[in-house]
């Protein structure tokens, strides 16, 4: 593994993230992971942060409200296109997408959380700060646009503690 510097490979990692990303937690001896389209990258209180959103409805929120951790697992390669699509569509309630979508799980290497072998780019993060969105503060054609259910996004802002390259 190469241990980078996030924002020197930034341009990758939003490209990446635009075409998906798995967004891995794990609580309770569970851990789950979900394809993701949206986060952002930044410098918050002198730390490199990856914040990412997750909606109430999702099993990864329930497990990431029980862990201050997660990983974002950014595939290099289009060998991760058929597993982004089921971790995308399926819920980890409902079946093991690890073992469904043949992905294998490894230990990160600061973080509790795993992260997905072979991805490519391995950001883990830990917990800095979370908010749930408020919706009377929104765009309303946003809103009615992403939100018509009122399944609105907890953002999860976590500091960079490792990033590499498997």
């Amino acid at each position: 593994m190469q241990n980078i510097n996030a924002f020197e490979h930034a341009e990758t990692i939003l490209k990446v993230l635009a075409k998906g990303a798995f967004l891995t937690t794990a609580a309770d001896g569970k851990q789950n992971t979900m394809t993701i389209g949206w986060g952002a990258l930044g410098n918050i209180w002198g730390r490199s942060v990856f914040t990412v959103m997750v909606r109430h409805s999702r099993y990864t929120h329930e497990l990431i409200e029980a862990h201050d951790e997660f990983t974002v697992s950014l595939p290099l390669t289009a060998a991760f296109s058929k597993a982004l699509g089921l971790c995308g569509t399926k819920s980890g309630r409902d079946l093991d997408k690890f073992a469904a979508a043949e992905l294998v799980a490894v230990p990160g290497q600061v973080v509790k959380v795993p992260v997905i072998k072979g991805a490519g780019l391995q950001l883990e993060c830990r917990i800095v700060e979370k908010r749930e969105m408020a919706p009377e503060n929104f765009d309303k054609a946003l809103a009615e646009k992403w939100y018509a259910d009122k399944d609105w996004h907890t953002y999860y802002t976590g500091e960079i503690v490792a990033a590499y390259l498997d």
